[in-house]
């Protein structure tokens, strides 16, 4: 982000003592101990607040995405020969066969929960001082809070609270079915207070009234689910009457979103990757998104990116991908006969006018690109959007350096590193010797379409971006509109929604800028298509599942399973303290 008096980066730069001191697990706090240890320090308090969405909760393959992605048709991370077993739990997620001991589900747990510890500290330390921007404070504390919350009610069904202005509050357990409706009514109740975006230093970084109406729409567009999670014909009543205003709960989804679409704050990028772009701090869809910034104190994360590279995959000779998820044959096959959607893939094109085809004609691209802030490093780019087949890329010579003809990067076929005569093929199909385990021998561990919506910043080495991650921007709240109108009985307009999506991307000028091609009909199977198109790896998936019916299906290294797996255990650590019961069916 563009420097501003407010910016959460300069508030925990500043507030970095209060961090180390204050920021424990919900269990050492709000369990055990109580709130606020610090309350003088409210632009602290809310900065640490704000940090738990980019430190790793929101921004790591590993956290709510293994949770919200991993278990779905868009993502899996197998066991890759000697790689990515690590007890099982990547394959726990896929196979749903994770326990309440599963080590993803118990760290989201702390995450998110630790979230609502800071959030109440937040609360607290602004309630108890005096300063111009305590309405503002106190209304963005409040729905981070409630975004925690949320979180957590839809993933776990279940969330800790304790009144963070009464020392001797006792906890009290908030359950998804009851607490939905409160939740909805309390961040309307905040709307007066929070800004709107670009007002009193906020961006999107912040929580502003835009991101207010974006997450009501959000909650809004699942409250049937969160008050029916068990349901099991997946008949989940989306026209009921609204929690407040008028008419139902889809009503309220068009609302708010309409809010959004009409506020002219906002408009749909052409170039559908520049949304995951390292240079993505200015883009026009962002409503709210988790700044991320190298040379900050705790750099931001490349891990969406990094996930999916191959390791022989290399921007420069100083980082490399990981080989560790994909995506599945199902997702894969969904977007057969639109290959040539904007959002699907997008080739490279070097300033000297050279295009990186990644189909073997490829002899070398220009070295005029450096990574930022490198004297010396080449920068490779590789394509973006969805991967399939041969590979081709620059090779690391023994020396360290690119391989290069001349003063330009040579590209070459590329190998697996853990399997060197192993072609890079990353195979559309995924053929486990046991169709119900997802366990690939060493020789097949280039199996899997690959994702590489995000890009891949070179300038952090692997593990660090300037990429900010969406939470909620404009394509998705185009999503959602068209879904209420859909479940409203409004086709019609709900294809003119999933349409602007799609003629508003470009393709790039390879392919003459071509936009995307209109529908011409649709029905349920094509709608949830589409909400894949658009917001595929972005945390989307698990929820849209469920609300069409999708996620108890049996699928790629996947059983068919029971309404209990909607939602996850608590992890067995906090059953264990006598506070919590655990969840129906574990």
């Amino acid at each position: 982000m563009k420097t501003k008096t407010l910016s959460i980066k300069i508030l925990t730069l500043f507030s970095f003592i209060f961090l180390l001191s204050s920021c424990t697990d919900l269990d050492e706090v709000v369990l055990d101990e109580v709130l606020g240890s610090d309350a003088s320090d409210p632009a602290g308090s809310l900065a640490a607040a704000y940090d738990r969405l980019g430190d790793g909760t929101f921004t790591d393959h590993g956290a709510v995405f293994a949770m919200q992605e991993y278990t779905t048709d868009e993502a899996i991370l197998p066991t890759r020969g000697s790689d990515w077993g690590d007890g099982g739990k990547w394959r726990d997620m896929h196979e749903f066969t994770w326990s309440s001991s599963n080590a993803i589900i118990v760290n989201n747990w702390d995450l998110l929960t630790n979230g609502i510890t800071r959030s109440l500290t937040a609360i607290q330390s602004a309630e108890q001082t005096t300063f111009a921007e305590k309405k503002l404070f106190l209304a963005e504390a409040k729905a981070l809070l409630a975004f925690y919350t949320y979180t957590t009610l839809d993933l776990y069904g279940q969330a800790p609270y304790r009144d963070p202005m009464n020392p001797k509050a006792p906890l009290e357990i908030l359950k998804a079915d009851t607490q939905i409706d409160k939740l909805i009514t309390d961040v309307e109740a905040l709307i007066p207070d929070l800004a709107d975006i670009g007002t009193q230093r906020t961006h999107h970084g912040r929580f502003t009234k835009q991101a207010a109406y974006a997450f009501l729409s959000n909650m809004y567009l699942n409250r049937a689910v969160l008050k029916d999670r068990y349901n099991v014909n997946s008949n989940f009543n989306f026209n009921e009457p609204a929690v407040s205003g008028t008419g139902t709960d889809m009503d309220r989804v068009i609302y708010y979103t309409s809010l959004l679409i009409d506020s002219e704050k906002f408009s749909l990028e052409s170039d559908y990757f520049k949304n995951f772009a390292r240079d993505n701090n200015n883009g026009k869809e962002l409503i709210f998104a988790i700044s991320q910034k190298i040379d900050y104190i705790r750099n931001g994360s490349n891990s969406f990116a990094y996930v999916c590279m191959e390791r022989n995959q290399r921007t420069s000779a100083a980082n490399r991908g990981t080989n560790a998820a994909c995506t599945t044959p199902e997702f894969y096959a969904t977007w057969d006969g639109n290959h040539d959607d904007p959002r699907f893939e997008q080739h490279y094109q070097y300033a000297d006018g050279t295009w990186f085809m990644n189909d073997g004609t490829d002899v070398s691209v220009p070295a005029t690109d450096i990574v930022p802030k490198s004297a010396n490093l080449p920068w490779f780019h590789f394509n973006r959007g969805i991967q399939a087949g041969l590979q081709y890329g620059p090779i690391l010579l023994a020396s360290g350096s690119l391989e290069m003809i001349g003063n330009r990067i040579k590209v070459s076929p590329l190998y697996m590193e853990k399997s060197t005569t192993t072609r890079m093929n990353f195979t559309p199909t995924l053929t486990f010797a046991d169709p119900t385990k997802s366990v690939f021998a060493q020789n097949e561990i280039n199996q899997g379409a690959r994702v590489f919506k995000y890009e891949f910043d070179p300038e952090g080495g692997n593990g660090n971006s300037n990429v900010d991650i969406p939470l909620f921007r404009l394509g998705g709240i185009y999503a959602m509109r068209a879904e209420a109108l859909f479940r409203k009985g409004s086709t019609g307009a709900a294809m003119d929604d999933l349409n602007k999506l799609r003629t508003s991307r470009k393709r790039e000028s390879l392919f003459a800028n071509a936009p995307g091609k209109a529908l011409t009909s649709l029905d349920a199977a094509q709608l949830y298509k589409e909400l894949g198109f658009e917001l595929y790896w972005e945390l989307q998936r698990r929820p849209e599942s469920i609300r069409f019916g999708k996620y108890d299906l049996a699928g790629t290294a996947k059983a068919a399973s029971q309404p209990f797996r909607r939602v996850f255990p608590i992890p067995q650590t906090v059953i264990d303290q006598k506070v919590f019961k655990q969840n129906q069916g574990y």
